[in-house]
């Protein structure tokens, strides 16, 4: 894999406009458990065996006629009264909140044109077709990172037409000619795979914000405001 080029001392607002471009792939850390334990589990991916920084990936389609960028993912969307399981089109509003995604990356495949058109067909296909989001699916790659021979077979818990987050993004980078995890089972590839492909060209890491890195006196300063309510 490439070096990552790391950022620091912007927003992840400010780190995707800057760093987003059609056909590039998104990575995010999640704070919440569900996201904590599948960077857990992905720790067998690193001979240090720790927790990956990763628990989703997505796909960047670049700014709209909005305004707003949007991303093609394969994911879990719960609102009131309505929820999404599958592949589909959001803005990045969420990916913004930095206590909700403390770390971020961005990775350039150097696509041209036609890979990237060929990557959006297939997106919106599958959104026009629905494709779930297998929950059950993603429970067969995480035990088959304890495995690694499984890897390269398919998926025992597998379903037709469902795909989860990473699952997805290889399916569709590999739709437009390009294997990103040479040698997986689509799904068996796991964000932490994406990160460690050999054949991005590029690959920008935000560095999160962690409380140790925070001056004492800045980190005093804060909480009495917060007391304050200032």
């Amino acid at each position: 894999m490439p070096q990552p080029q790391t950022v620091s001392g912007i927003s992840n607002r400010e780190f995707i406009h800057t760093y987003a471009a059609p056909g590039r792939i998104g990575l995010a850390g999640g704070s919440d458990v569900v996201s904590r334990l599948i960077e857990f589990a992905q720790r067998q991916l690193n001979d240090a065996r720790e927790s990956s920084l990763w628990s989703h990936a997505f796909l960047f389609q670049g700014t709209r006629h909005d305004g707003h960028h949007w991303v093609f993912e394969s994911d879990l969307e719960l609102h009131r009264k309505n929820i999404r399981l599958g592949v589909q089109e959001n803005r990045i509003e969420k990916f913004c909140s930095e206590k909700s995604y403390p770390v971020l990356a961005v990775l350039d495949f150097g696509l041209g044109e036609g890979e990237v058109a060929a990557m959006f067909r297939e997106s919106l296909d599958m959104v026009a077709g629905r494709t779930r989001y297998s929950l059950r699916e993603l429970m067969g790659t995480l035990i088959a990172l304890r495995r690694p021979a499984m890897r390269a077979k398919p998926n025992p818990l597998s379903r037709p037409a469902s795909f989860f987050c990473s699952a997805f993004v290889t399916h569709v980078l590999r739709k437009a000619g390009v294997d990103p995890v040479p040698g997986l089972d689509v799904k068996h590839a796991a964000p932490e795979d994406l990160f460690r492909s050999e054949r991005a060209a590029n690959i920008w890491l935000l560095e999160p914000v962690r409380p140790g890195k925070v001056p004492l006196k800045q980190r005093i300063v804060a909480r009495i405001r917060k007391r304050l309510g200032r």
